[in-house]
């Protein structure tokens, strides 16, 4: 892969979050890994703005790379008080991000050990955190609607999703349970990850690979439908037409449940599961739609440090070493 004529990443390259580590790596999908940058410790998603600046939600701050000299350019602390810095499935920090669709906002879930979590907001000019809102139990994702009015917290220990209207602030709590809240803590039947469907806007939360939960933020309304991988699912990611990718991380009961796989859900609802080898994270697909890359970070014990390359058309997969433990990941 040949660098663009700007000097910057050339197109089509990736990038990952290093939760083993303190950075990201710059991963070319045909060669691997072409060099990292520090950017915090633990860091957990990203989000790419259209200036080339990546957004870094780490256990320390939201660290800002500049993609193109691969420099860390700022480590803005959070607001709220989330502990000692550690590393681990269950650490403080940053934990989803993403950017409002002008750029002027980035919003980062920031999970405080043993309690309620907070959405915090930055000025992406000033470069500092400007407010924070309550949310759920760790909040594994952010989501912000096409328009930019509302926010998306899905809370992984709470069997919710926070909606936040992007001008008040106002945080509305919407109980996302499909199979029930029985077990609390312990339960392994919660939301991990949320996409938006770009044809209504509604939250598309996939569970178990046996239910996909249709949230509409604006009545608060769960439908649900059914899946087929039966598996674990985690991350996740939609095309332009509707097209939803759901990791499957593996069987909760290995008696009765299926292994590591990767969703393909139609708009219309058929599916294409696709196996993969061990677990994985997060999803993510190429600009032409053709290529699906999927991080074997995986928020519990079984991750490994790579990705899986599939080719959507013909399923086939293989994968590549690239950085240690990744999870979020970003198309350049």
């Amino acid at each position: 892969m040949t660098p663009s004529p700007g000097g910057g990443p050339a197109p089509g390259t990736l990038l990952v979050t290093d939760f083993g580590s303190d950075t990201v790596t710059f991963v070319d999908p045909a060669r691997g890994a072409t060099g990292s940058v520090e950017v915090g410790t633990a860091p957990y998603g990203l989000a790419l703005g259209a200036d080339g600046r990546a957004w870094v939600a780490t256990a320390e701050g939201v660290a800002v790379v500049d993609t193109a000299a691969r420099k860390r350019l700022a480590l803005i602390p959070y607001r709220t008080d989330t502990g000692p810095v550690t590393t681990g499935e269950y650490r403080g920090g940053g934990m989803g991000i993403a950017l409002a669709p002008d750029g002027r906002r980035a919003y980062v879930g920031v999970n405080v050990p043993g309690g309620n979590g907070a959405l915090e907001v930055v000025d992406t000019a000033a470069l500092r955190v400007t407010d924070a809102v309550p949310v759920g139990r760790r909040p594994f994702d952010v989501d912000v609607s096409r328009d930019g009015a509302e926010v998306y917290a899905t809370n992984h220990d709470s069997f919710d999703v926070t909606v936040v209207a992007a001008g008040t602030l106002e945080p509305r709590r919407v109980e996302v349970a499909p199979y029930g809240t029985e077990g609390g803590l312990g339960s392994w039947l919660k939301p991990h990850y949320a996409a938006v469907r770009p044809s209504d806007g509604k939250l598309l939360l996939p569970f178990e690979g046996e239910r996909l939960a249709v949230v509409d933020p604006r009545t608060g309304r769960t439908e649900i439908e059914p899946m087929t991988a039966n598996t674990h699912q985690h991350g996740v990611a939609v095309t332009a037409d509707g097209t939803l990718l759901a990791v499957g991380t593996g069987p909760i009961d290995p008696d009765a449940d299926r292994g590591p796989s990767l969703t393909v859900r139609a708009p219309d609802g058929t599916e294409r599961v696709h196996p993969l080898e061990g677990p994985h994270e997060s999803v993510t697909v190429s600009r032409d739609g053709r290529t699906a890359y999927v991080t074997g970070g995986f928020t519990r014990d079984g991750y490994w440090d790579g990705l899986t390359v599939v080719d959507l058309a013909s399923g086939d997969s293989h994968r590549l070493a690239a950085g240690s433990r990744p999870l979020g990941i970003v198309v350049l």
